[in-house]
């Protein structure tokens, strides 16, 4: 499940849900929206996935 590593990426970098929606997937409302059920595909999953893992490296975590 996408939300819960979500979740867990926030708080690891202290990021608020709407930088992290914008940055990730140009939503703001991405988070708030899985939050409240919202699926997501495989595509948006990808592009998310990439996201952290972009952050990650560019931030040496």
């Amino acid at each position: 499940m996408l939300l819960p590593v979500i979740e867990r990426f926030l708080r690891q970098h202290d990021m608020p849900p709407t930088r992290f929606g914008r940055s990730s997937a140009r939503d703001p409302r991405l988070v708030f929206d899985l939050r409240r059920g919202r699926e997501p595909g495989a595509r948006l999953t990808r592009r998310v996935e990439h996201f952290m893992n972009t952050y990650r490296r560019s931030h040496g975590q």
